[in-house]
């Protein structure tokens, strides 16, 4: 399937969403920390469910070791300052999702790492700021696994 990667996430019930979203389609997740709450924090698991049991899920202490525990993929990064479309990619097996933090969204040395065609964002109504993360993802990893087939 497909890894994604939150960093720095700052809100616990968004986090348990994606925990939940990656244990129904066989996404991977990674969190980079710092995280904006303490891991055992009870919004984490409520909006998780029973759902933490069924996804994998990594911790890493910063960015480069994420990326290398995942052998460097191709990294695909989210950002309402992006001018590609999430659907315009062809994805791969082994393809990592990276979304920011909810207040900030990603910082710009991270962004200037990656090519244009690898900057990518989900259209939205203009004059409109941003979306939900938990929501982002949902949408990008479920055309992630709409072009594998949903297999």
């Amino acid at each position: 399937m497909i890894d994604v990667i939150l960093f720095q996430p700052e809100i616990p019930p968004n986090t348990g969403n994606v925990i939940r979203l990656c244990a129904n389609t066989g996404a991977r997740l990674h969190l980079v920390e710092p995280l904006g709450f303490a891991w055992d924090d009870a919004r984490v698991k409520r909006a998780g469910l029973d759902y933490h049991e069924f996804a994998e899920v990594r911790r890493h202490a910063d960015y480069t070791t994420c990326l290398a525990f995942l052998k460097e993929p191709r990294v695909f990064a989210f950002s309402s300052k992006a001018r590609t479309r999430f659907d315009t990619p062809v994805y791969q097996s082994g393809d990592a999702l990276l979304f920011g933090p909810e207040t900030r969204g990603l910082p710009a040395d991270i962004l200037a790492t990656l090519p244009e065609t690898q900057r990518l964002q989900l259209p939205m109504r203009t004059g409109q700021r941003s979306l939900n993360l938990s929501n982002s993802v949902a949408v990008a990893v479920y055309e992630v696994w709409r072009q594998f087939g949903y297999t």
